[in-house]
């Protein structure tokens, strides 16, 4: 499902017009990012948690060059199934 059928879906669903579905979806999309952005914790329950992980800096190598560079730390969003969504899947 891409975010245009997550709109249109909200915009029949809900029977209000597609521009209306359009900011709302927009509007919980930006709220996840401030939140991810400020380091808090995404729970939906039910769904799943949304969570900031921190990795080190460590050194890699480019693999055209074979030249050893040096990756800085940096912190990656990681999305953890909740039990229900899981057993949802795992039933049918």
């Amino acid at each position: 499902m891409t975010k245009a059928d997550l709109i249109n879906h909200v915009s029949e669903t809900a029977g209000i017009t597609r521009v209306k579905a359009e900011a709302i979806v927009n509007k919980i999309f930006d709220t996840m990012v401030e939140a991810l952005m400020k380091d808090d914790r995404i729970e939906i329950r039910g769904f799943g948690s949304f969570v900031n992980r921190e990795y080190d800096s460590y050194k890699g190598r480019n693999p055209r060059t074979g030249e050893v560079i040096a990756v800085e730390e940096k912190k990656l969003p990681f999305f953890k199934v909740g039990k229900e969504l899981k057993d949802s899947l795992n039933k049918s």
